[in-house]
């Protein structure tokens, strides 16, 4: 059994758009609830009555979850809402509107669930042994006792979820080599990608477009999907420009991108073109925006998610950089992300916060 070979680790999986403040800690749990609520569907047919739904969080994200809004992300994906496309206010209105009627509706049936008691904080073992993976959930369905339906996942990383088996760990990112796809131009290395487009004449992102079109990835979805991607880097650096106050997480910490950028713009304080702050500025908007659980981009993670759009952003305003290729040069910066998640980590729970 080998880990899924980079190749085949499309760059829509690397950048994901999604919500603050953690890819990790509030993406992967919300997505994780958004498909048990799925497979709940499978079962509701012969489920009976007194239902309910109870949620186990077990290390890191027990242990850093309220911080990360953890709990109401998982209430978000309950209630079927997806991290992409669902506004930000139904997001984060999703815990209280539970905690007021503890209750959904999936499929037609009536599920008690109420976040203060079904939501439980868990330690770092589970059923008495360690931890499969630090971002270990429990989601069940419940009659009384009878548990009808339970699903154990673990967060990994930038967005990304698996399904855990409790003795033997992860799963689904685990692939018999039969199991992977013939590519034009394979590659599990960045020696072996480089060799990729050497010996075939091709740029970067070439490569990686052709595999992708096996893959069923046509390249106009693939460039309309970076093209969203690109929009969405650019509106959060402007609401991160945009707006002043304290952040939220209860330390009192104040925005400062407006100020700087407007102090930058003004002339009251260094010279924007000889000490060219831009980068910074723009980062600082994006990492702010993501604290205060904004829309952001996984890059490939939300903790690091400001470092390409504020550079991306200055590329473009410096050097007049055109739409393709800021679009092939995410689809090469992809390809970084897809070996190190392959052969290292981009979970901060597994690496640290700077392995992002």
């Amino acid at each position: 059994m080998n880990l899924i070979s980079a190749d085949h680790i499309s760059p829509l999986d690397m950048f994901k758009i999604g919500v603050g403040p953690s890819s990790s800690h509030t993406v992967g749990p919300m997505v994780a609830a958004l498909s048990f609520r799925r497979s709940v569907e499978a079962v509701l047919k012969d489920a009976g009555d007194n239902l309910e739904i109870e949620v186990e969080l077990f290390g890191s994200l027990s242990a850093t979850g309220k911080g990360h809004a953890t709990d109401g992300a998982v209430c978000a994906g309950l209630r079927g809402l997806h991290p992409r496309s669902a506004s930000i206010d139904e997001i984060w209105s999703s815990q209280d509107r539970l905690m007021a009627e503890p209750c959904l509706t999936i499929d037609g049936a009536s599920i008690a669930f109420n976040p203060a008691e079904d939501i439980i904080w868990r330690a770092w073992t589970i059923d008495d042994n360690p931890l499969p993976h630090p971002n270990t959930m429990i989601f069940r369905l419940k009659s009384g006792d009878t548990i009808l339906a339970e699903q154990v996942l673990a967060s990994v990383g930038g967005g990304f979820v698996e399904p855990v088996d409790r003795q033997s760990g992860l799963k689904s990112m685990r692939s018999d080599e039969a199991d992977l796809k013939a590519l034009p131009h394979p590659y599990n290395s960045a020696a072996e990608f480089v060799e990729q487009c050497l010996k075939n004449d091709l740029k970067p992102w070439e490569v990686v477009i052709a595999n992708q079109e096996v893959l069923g990835l046509p390249e106009k979805k693939l460039r309309d999907e970076l093209s969203e991607i690109l929009d969405t880097m650019e509106q959060c650096i402007e609401r991160g420009l945009d707006q002043e106050g304290i952040l939220p997480g209860g330390l009192n910490v104040k925005r400062r991108a407006k100020s700087i950028y407007s102090k930058l713009q003004s002339g009251d304080g260094p010279s924007w073109s000889q000490n060219d702050l831009r980068p910074s500025v723009y980062a600082m908007a994006v990492n702010e925006e993501n604290a205060a659980g904004g829309r952001v981009v996984t890059a490939p993670t939300n903790g690091s998610s400001g470092l390409i759009p504020a550079v991306w952003r200055t590329l473009r305003e410096v050097h007049d950089l055109d739409r393709t290729t800021l679009q092939n040069g995410l689809i090469v910066a992809s390809v970084i992300g897809a070996l190190v998640k392959v052969h290292a980590s981009i979970s901060g729970a597994e690496v640290g916060c700077q392995g992002e």
